[in-house]
């Protein structure tokens, strides 16, 4: 409550300013914002409500992860985001991103737990790791090669952007390894300085560490893969998950370009690219419903559980959400309510959210209730807790209204009668070779570059390959099998053997 009032003029009069712009522009539409927990609401109710929407930019790819899991069958995914700063890890299980009910905004350390304020709020849980393009790689005073967490930005950026930047990146590193085309950064827009990066890295790097060049590169390359890579393993595992059963959804400017790596280190056992990663969080945002998430305090143990009182606190979230989302348009038949029960073992500190069933609440389903948290609780911990009475402390209900139906067009880019032929544009999409760096391979290797507009559902070949588009670039290690599926998106099948 406090947080929200305290941002609320701001936030409110900035959502203002939007709608205006959006009216004067004669835009038809309407205005939906979306919440840290992954479903939009409407402007009004962002200006209301501005302490939902703070993680809005990256729930927005999380979600657009969830939609393209279940367009490719793929109910189970590690959401994988990459920028120039950060790097964000999801859970998605059975369809769903994993929530949390409180998080933490304004740390004095950016990546340490507790130095920040707490705030009790729905948020699709993520780790965020200090690894972007732009993080700064240096030799610290022990002689050891560190990366990040901090970051040149876009503003001086890389050294290789020609900016002022003076410190070398996992972007120079990338640029040295062969992995990206100077003259096609951005499409071709911007230029990239190799020699740039490799004067900046060999005087901050490679020369302090009696290094080549290129080790160096690696070096700053390896490190930032495998930081990503303990992080998401134990994020995963934390929460009772094993990541070598989950795919890698991988997006963000940087994120393709590091998930192959990432993958394999993880045991994952498939990498999906889709296409325009770069821009993948606005999808995310077309795809999510309106919903709101309610929350009430009332601490009973299960067993002496007043059901009236519980069944009552349902009803009017429910009510709530209802009145809300009617509101906002949608048709009542159209409305879901979700429910669940934060429960815990008595004397606990913490507690887990527990799925309830539809209909009314009543004594004899105490025993079905115990159970499903037992399951839980096994989930996520591998044991059940000790032979005490179970409690539940807060009543959830998350009300929301249908998923937006979002229809795929999709153009191969080609000026001949091969791009539906899937064999025919392996070889219309081949742009050429370049060097690149894979230890697979004993360092550099002529490696196949591949026009990603170019290649066709269907299409499959093998790694080591490059595969570039405007916004992002994709890199397959060698052993891997690259196809491209019906939406266009690049599934790599991993061969799971880390080097």
């Amino acid at each position: 409550t406090v947080a929200n009032a305290y941002v609320k003029p701001r936030v409110g009069a900035y959502v203002s300013r939007l709608e205006d712009g959006l009216r004067a522009r004669a835009f038809p539409g309407d205005l939906y914002i979306m919440q840290s927990s992954g479903g939009v609401i409407e402007a009004v109710n962002a200006k209301a409500f501005p302490v939902r929407i703070l993680e809005s930019g990256p729930a927005g790819g999380v979600a657009a992860s969830r939609w393209w899991g279940a367009i490719a069958d793929e109910p189970d995914l590690l959401s994988f985001d990459m920028g120039g700063t950060t790097a964000k890890l999801c859970v998605i299980s059975d369809g769903q991103p994993l929530i949390a009910h409180d998080f933490e905004v304004d740390r004095v350390y950016r990546f340490k737990k507790g130095s920040g304020l707490p705030i009790k709020m729905p948020v699709i849980e993520l780790i965020e790791i200090g690894a972007g393009g732009g993080s700064i790689a240096r030799v610290d005073a022990l002689g050891l090669l560190k990366v990040g967490p901090d970051s040149a930005g876009a503003d001086p950026g890389p050294v290789c952007y020609g900016n002022g930047g003076a410190e070398p990146t996992v972007t120079d590193a990338n640029l040295i390894l062969g992995y990206l085309d100077p003259a096609y950064f951005l499409g071709g827009r911007m230029a990239l300085d190799l020699e740039g990066a490799r004067r900046a890295v060999k005087q901050k790097i490679a020369d302090p560490l009696g290094l080549s060049i290129e080790e160096a590169a690696w070096g700053i390359y390896q490190i930032v893969s495998e930081t990503m890579s303990n992080a998401a393993r134990v994020h995963a595992l934390e929460r009772g998950k094993d990541p070598r059963r989950f795919p890698l959804f991988a997006f963000g400017g940087a994120g393709p370009m590091h998930a192959y790596r990432l993958a394999l280190s993880l045991g994952s056992p498939a990498l999906l690219a889709p296409l325009g990663a770069g821009v993948m969080s606005t999808v995310g945002f077309l795809s999510a419903p309106l919903s709101f998430d309610f929350v009430r305090s009332w601490p009973s143990q299960l067993g002496q559980m007043d059901w009236a009182q519980a069944n009552a606190l349902l009803a009017e979230m429910e009510g709530e959400g209802q009145a809300l989302l009617q509101a906002s348009g949608v048709p009542a038949t159209q409305i879901t309510h979700r429910r669940a029960a934060d429960m815990r073992y008595v004397g606990q500190g913490h507690e887990i959210p527990v799925p309830l069933p539809d209909g009314p609440l009543h004594a004899d389903l105490a025993p079905q209730l115990l159970a499903e948290f037992e399951r839980v609780y096994q989930e996520l911990y591998e044991r059940l807790g000790p032979p005490v009475p179970v409690e539940v402390l807060n009543w959830r209900v998350v009300s929301s209204g249908p998923q937006p139906e979002l229809r795929l067009q999709t153009a191969i880019n080609t000026n001949d009668d091969s791009s539906t032929d899937a064999n025919a544009s392996v070889s219309t999409a081949r742009k050429g070779e370049r060097q690149a760096y894979f230890p697979e391979c004993n360092g550099y290797t002529n490696t196949p570059i591949y026009d990603r507009y170019r290649l066709a559902p269907g299409a499959t070949f093998s790694g080591p390959a490059i595969v570039e588009e405007r916004e992002s670039t994709v890199i397959v290690g060698p052993g891997a099998t690259c196809r491209i599926d019906e939406q266009l998106n690049l599934v790599v099948e991993m061969n799971n053997t880390p080097s």
